[in-house]
């Protein structure tokens, strides 16, 4: 008799199993999210752009979802190893990243054994901000272009955070177009340190975003060189971009043009491709609304931080497009040069 009945019980407990699990996942997200609290991971360190951005958005995300976000700072490898792990283990939609798109692109396109995600099927909520990169030298060097660098010869040390983070590629990059001796040294955990490292003169230049340029010209950090854009930027309006600076060949010019490319992409924001659907629908409807906010561009435009938002979808496009565009021989030499020509032992 004890036996049935204790039968009986453990029958009625696993046939609850699946109505639990079923109502877990149909619960409204709205209500999800007030009762959870959500990791807004900077692939980044802390001072640097990735980091002032998600701390720009955090409370106003939090607004919008109704629940608390953590800001963590996640520089490892550009960001890289934490999107790997959101892949790997967020199917509740409580994590998602901002980081740079070109890293996340390169590091696909080059197939490292470190990437563990296809930006196919990763979900991409929003596009934060889209803008040139520069290059900048210590504030009283006497170098004024790309040029000068080239004439004064020797050795470049350009610091880094990881192997792909914009600043190690950008720079590889840079060198490549003009032919420079060059060092990419990494360890670095932002842009700011990078900048502090060339005021006391243990780097030379640093290759870093528009907006964050800005700010270290201004602080005293560092001295604008070059815009690689085909653009001016709202910083610099007086300064020409490397494709107006001086006639460029053919290869400098596919080279500034990719990384052109690479850098537009700017800083996107990626989450599991696990997320239920709608979940997934209404993170996006969040960083639509936080975005496109008026009190936010205004708070952004004062911290000059500026927001250009793009949807998922539009970004998802040019991501891809990224991907398929670059084939053969010159992915593999593209590949050489940010991965290895420049770096410690290349």
């Amino acid at each position: 008799m004890h036996r049935i009945k204790g039968a009986a019980l453990a029958l009625a407990l696993a046939s609850l199993v699946p109505a639990l699990a079923l109502a877990q996942t149909s619960q409204d997200p709205a209500s999800f999210y007030k009762t959870h609290t959500v990791r807004f991971l900077a692939g980044g360190g802390p001072g640097g752009g990735y980091d002032n951005y998600a701390r720009l958005l955090a409370p106003h995300l939090a607004a919008a979802l109704g629940t608390t976000v953590i800001v963590d700072n996640q520089p490892s490898a550009g960001g890289i190893a934490a999107l790997n792990h959101i892949v790997a283990s967020d199917t509740e939609g409580l994590q998602f990243i901002i980081m740079n798109g070109g890293g996340a692109v390169l590091s696909q396109l080059f197939n490292l054994p470190t990437v563990q995600y296809d930006l196919a099927k990763v979900n991409i909520l929003a596009t934060v901000s889209s803008s040139p990169w520069l290059v900048l030298v210590k504030p009283d060097s006497p170098h004024a272009s790309m040029g000068d660098l080239v004439k004064a010869g020797g050795v470049l040390r350009w610091p880094a955070t990881g192997p792909i983070d914009g600043l190690s590629d950008g720079a590889s990059m840079m060198c490549e177009a003009y032919v420079l001796n060059c060092r990419v040294v990494m360890g670095y955990k932002s842009s700011n340190e990078g900048s502090l490292a060339i005021v006391r003169g243990e780097m030379d230049a640093l290759y870093v975003s528009n907006t964050s340029a800005n700010n270290y010209v201004k602080s005293g950090q560092g001295k604008a060189i070059a815009i690689v854009s085909k653009g001016r930027t709202r910083f610099f309006p007086q300064m020409p971009t490397v494709f107006e600076a001086t006639a460029l060949t053919p290869e400098q010019s596919w080279w500034l043009s990719a990384r052109s490319e690479i850098d537009s992409l700017g800083r996107i924001i990626l989450a599991s491709p696990k997320i239920p659907s709608d979940r997934l629908a209404y993170l996006q409807s969040a960083f639509r609304k936080v975005l496109t906010d008026p009190a936010l561009l205004a708070e952004g435009d004062k911290l000059e931080r500026y927001i250009e938002y793009q949807d998922g979808e539009m970004t998802k496009k040019r991501i891809m497009g990224l991907l398929s565009g670059v084939m053969g021989e010159r992915k593999e030499r593209l590949k050489t040069v940010v991965m290895k020509k420049y770096l410690p032992g290349g």
